[in-house]
């Protein structure tokens, strides 16, 4: 079973950056802590800065 630990920080967001996120993750039916996760997986995916996956058969997958 894969880890799905989870590390907790604290973030300081400019008003209107925050007000920005809060209306996309409403638009997308997304918690605004969701809406920053998404965002941030998808900006570490894009960047190719995620860690390989392994798939149950022990071979690396992207």
């Amino acid at each position: 079973m894969p880890d799905k630990s989870t590390k907790s920080f604290i973030l300081r967001v400019d008003a209107e950056t925050m007000n920005a996120i809060e209306a996309w993750a409403a638009d997308e039916f997304r918690s605004t802590n969701g809406q920053l996760q998404w965002i941030i997986t998808e900006a570490l995916r894009k960047a190719k800065r995620l860690p390989k996956k392994k798939q149950n058969n022990g071979t690396e997958q992207l």
